[in-house]
């Protein structure tokens, strides 16, 4: 099985400390959000995983080579300019392609969230929904709200006080937000028009008001935290402290 780790950000919502390193490489609990992440998908049977990289570059790459990735297979991509999660997985597409092509889905996972969600179940969910991707939603307060019909399917998104952005008309619209973790289906990788800079929900929501279907898991049973600020980053190693948060 198969990951893309998104961890090329400049990671400005965590200064200071970020100013001596990469976000991937500032540590919760004494692990860094990387290995995190990657034991996280290592659980559930990823053994090949590539990473996007780009501010302090050099330190992730050196880091892994000095944990020989974890025993895991792990290939970089850099970003001489950061591209977004769209054009980051675009640039990465071969990694998943590569061998002659494969059907099976793969995770996208950001590097500064971190969850107890159960990633097998929504692999299962994404292969028994036959979705082109899955993405892990949960009801809370946030800026940027993805909307979806009462299938589960994807159908728009609200940002703020703004209007409403509908792909895909339905008479009754749920809003969720997003958590950073996806389930892919290789097909979608071909489907990507969109070119440079660029974020994949803009590609999600194209293929949604073409009929593809992007499904929501719903995760809101699950721990998860944003760790792009460093009171986040204190409140999770409390969490940690108190066990509400299994590392």
């Amino acid at each position: 099985m198969k990951a893309m780790v998104l961890a090329a950000g400049l990671g400005t919502r965590l200064r200071p400390l970020t100013n001596d390193r990469p976000k991937a490489l500032v540590e919760v609990a004494g692990r860094t959000l990387l290995e995190i992440t990657l034991r996280r998908l290592q659980s559930v049977g990823v053994r090949n995983v590539i990473v996007n990289v780009h501010h302090f570059a050099d330190m992730v790459v050196d880091y892994l080579k000095k944990n020989a990735s974890f025993s895991m297979r792990v290939e970089i991509s850099r970003e001489d300019v950061l591209l977004d999660t769209g054009g980051g997985l675009k640039k990465a597409a071969r990694f998943f392609l590569q061998d002659g092509g494969s059907d099976e889905p793969f995770f996208l996972h950001n590097v500064d969230v971190i969850s107890s969600i159960d990633l097998a179940s929504m692999m299962k969910f994404h292969r028994d929904a036959n979705a082109i991707a899955t993405l892990a939603v949960q009801q809370r307060e946030s800026s940027r709200q993805l909307l979806f019909d009462k299938r589960g399917e994807l159908c728009g998104r609200q940002t703020g006080n703004q209007p409403p952005e509908i792909a895909r008309p339905s008479h009754e619209l749920r809003p969720f937000a997003f958590s950073g973790i996806h389930v892919i289906s290789p097909r979608l990788l071909d489907m990507m028009t969109e070119d440079g800079v660029f974020s994949i929900i803009t590609s999600y929501l194209r293929l949604a008001g073409q009929g593809e279907r992007i499904a929501a898991f719903h995760a809101d049973e699950y721990y998860w935290r944003d760790l792009g600020k460093p009171e986040n980053i204190a409140q999770a190693e409390q969490d940690v402290k108190r066990q509400a948060l299994p590392l």
